[in-house]
């Protein structure tokens, strides 16, 4: 966390999360969702607008974290922000060799792999469960046939949540904790 954030924090520590603003699609982008488009529906549907400024991007990177319940947000500052997550909290990028590489830029090792049941890679590593980029898949294969990891393990995408401790909507979460 960077140390702005956290000055911020010991500042105003009593700022209410925000909920439905930010979202984390399959493919590792980041997407602003105002309330027009939260009211056009949920995510993935309704998407916002794609953020795309290499410093924002990086500073959320370096400011992404999961709480106790395994709902991921961005620290802004004072305020965290609940992240919607379209398929998993991390999005690997995986070179050649083997080396993951988060959407965040964090390097991760790979524990095992999974497959469900729409053909979607998903590597649980030592800082959690993320779904490989599209790109990757093709590399995936290529290391499974070298055996250079394990053959994947057959899975329901449904239980992936459940079983890895995360959240995919904290906003529908919070609104089920409340009635």
């Amino acid at each position: 966390m960077d140390d702005i954030v956290r000055q911020a924090l010991l500042k105003w520590p009593n700022v209410p999360d925000c909920r439905g603003w930010l979202a984390l699609d399959a493919r590792g982008r980041w997407y602003l969702r105002d309330a027009a488009t939260q009211a056009r529906g949920g995510f993935p549907h309704a998407k916002g607008d794609w953020l795309q400024h290499p410093g924002l991007l990086a500073f959320i990177g370096r400011n992404y974290l999961a709480d106790a319940e395994g709902q991921w947000y961005f620290q802004n500052g004072p305020q965290r922000v609940f992240v919607e997550l379209e398929a998993a909290p991390w999005i690997w990028r995986v070179a050649a060799d083997g080396q993951v590489v988060s959407h965040t830029g964090c390097v991760a090792t790979v524990e095992r792999v999974l497959l469900d049941e729409a053909g979607r890679v998903f590597l649980a590593s030592d800082h959690g469960l993320g779904l490989v980029h599209t790109l990757d898949v093709a590399v995936v294969a290529n290391l499974l046939d070298r055996g250079v990891w394990d053959s994947p393990e057959p899975v329901q995408a449904q239980v992936l949540a459940a079983r890895f401790g995360f959240v995919l909507s904290p906003q529908r979460h919070a609104s089920a904790a409340c009635r």
